[in-house]
């Protein structure tokens, strides 16, 4: 690799800058147990990279590819990310015979190219600064004649002072946080600028790890088998040889979907996760308030509210306009002059009209119930968290009643199965709300009930006073729970 790339990659400590219908009732369960299929991390290899070890990893990708290209480092890393680091499909575009093309939708000069690398660009070349015969050029930014050593640019030929190729690209990195993609300064040119030259060019150490960062971090993103622990404070990226939706667990002891990110969630699916939280961000904060205060028309369902005595409505929809009667929902033309006392709530087109209304409000309340009991978990999981600080203070008093650490392990045990217990229940009701009805949803929903009233009998004993009187009684209970409580999660998907 060459020596550049090296000083580029040089004391970088931190990567990770980034940081339709309701119900699908066509989700069956699957045959088998799926927390056996899932869980096992044996038959899914990944390994914790560090971001020393990533930033080694991308040097590795490089030198790979120019074992066989022979082209600059910092223009395979250009093409590498054109390619989000898939070297197969590089090697395969590079050989295919259009190169300059390759090179073009990848934003940087063609190396191979004979003679004046300039037309590139989409500026034309009479935007290219005239450099006088005395050694001096006029600088396009800041228009300045100076001597020539004091200006530089890139392969396409515009060339700019160096003052102002450090400004203009600190600009791009501190402020509007752009990396991979800094184009050189010329107008309408889109050639990348190299990390050489951004190296060269920017003297502020802070910009420079900046840049180190952005590019590490659009490494990790840009590589589909390479993820960031979406932990707070964590650098670590996980790095797979297959993407699957499987738990990974980063050495900060958090557990996640590779496949999506989001913490471990089996049994559901992500895509049904994605949705699922989706549905939550939307409608969690105004569904009460909705299934309370409002109808919905019952020609084109959109939501309205009555904010006024009469019971004659309009639908405001443009496409719409229908009159209806807020009270039974039927067409208003039937009504006569009756427009506060409806009279006519059993006729016909009423009727269907209530009936689609029910419809629309037995779905909400399904959702509610759902929802409520996924929250109330996600309530307690956060909490049991907090545990682990409480149990830490009773392992410590009672080593000093004289029993071993590993008598007291117990403890952490248990309370390391009753978060995960939580984090499984939680899923669970996101898993039955899109679940189809079937007799194995109803082993499903037996099983759930057991594991939920299991899990709030552990909880219940950790959070008691543990004395030297009951401490052998608190000691067998839990241990006894904690070991059902393994059992019941088996058992929760039916086979």
């Amino acid at each position: 690799m060459d020596s550049e790339e090296e000083t580029l990659y040089d004391d970088v400590d931190s990567g990770n800058e980034s940081s339709g219908d309701d119900v699908d009732f066509a989700m069956e369960i699957e045959s088998g147990n799926p927390r056996e299929r899932a869980t096992d991390v044996d038959e899914y290899p990944f390994e914790v990279l560090s971001t020393e070890e990533i930033v080694q990893h991308m040097v590795d990708s490089i030198k790979e590819v120019n074992t066989v290209v022979e082209i600059p480092a910092t223009t395979t890393r250009i093409l590498l990310n054109h390619f989000k680091w898939d070297k197969e499909k590089l090697m395969e575009r590079f050989y295919d015979g259009d190169q300059e093309k390759l090179f073009a939708e990848a934003r940087v000069i063609n190396p191979f190219r004979k003679g004046p690398l300039i037309s590139r660009s989409r500026s034309s070349q009479s935007s290219l600064p005239k450099r006088p015969t005395n050694g001096t050029e006029e600088c396009g930014i800041c228009f300045m004649i100076l001597p020539s050593s004091m200006m530089t640019g890139l392969e396409c030929g515009h060339r700019f002072c160096t003052g102002c190729w450090g400004e203009y690209l600190t600009t791009k990195i501190m402020e509007e946080g752009v990396g991979q993609t800094i184009a050189c300064a010329a107008h309408a040119c889109d050639i990348l600028v190299d990390d050489a030259s951004v190296m060269r060019l920017v003297k502020d150490s802070k910009v420079k790890l900046k840049y180190q960062h952005l590019i590490t971090n659009s490494f990790v993103e840009c590589n589909r088998l390479l993820r960031w622990c979406p932990s707070p404070d964590c650098n670590n990226a996980i790095k797979v040889q297959y993407v699957e939706a499987r738990p990974v667990t980063c050495k900060c002891g958090h557990i996640f979907c590779f496949h999506c990110g989001e913490n471990w969630h089996d049994p559901v699916k992500c895509h049904l996760l994605r949705k699922w939280i989706k549905k939550c961000d939307d409608d969690s904060e105004t569904s009460n308030w909705i299934a309370a205060n409002t109808k919905e028309c019952p020609k084109c369902n959109v939501t309205i509210e009555k904010d006024g005595g009469c019971n004659h409505m309009v639908c405001k929809n443009q496409n719409c306009k229908t009159e209806f009667c807020w009270v039974c929902l039927g067409p208003w033309e039937p009504h006569g002059s009756s427009w506060y006392n409806c009279n006519r709530y059993d006729e016909e087109e009423a009727k269907v009209a209530r009936d689609a209304q029910e419809k629309s409000r037995s779905a909400l309340q399904r959702y509610l119930f759902y929802c409520n009991r996924y929250m109330n978990h996600m309530q307690s999981l956060k909490f049991e968290s907090k545990l682990y600080a409480s149990v830490k203070e009773k392992m410590e008093e009672m080593q000093q009643h004289n029993m071993s650490w590993i008598e007291v392990q117990f403890l952490k045990k248990a309370v390391d199965i009753l978060c995960s217990c939580r984090q499984t229940l939680m899923y669970t009701y996101v898993f039955a709300y899109y679940v189809k009805k079937n007799n194995q949803s109803v082993i499903f929903e037996d099983n759930q009930k057991d594991l939920e009233s299991a899990t709030e009998c552990l909880s219940e004993y950790l959070e008691r006073d543990i004395t030297s009187e009951n401490l052998a009684d608190i000691k067998q209970k839990v241990q006894d729970k904690y070991s059902k409580l393994r059992q019941r999660i088996e058992e929760l998907y039916p086979v």
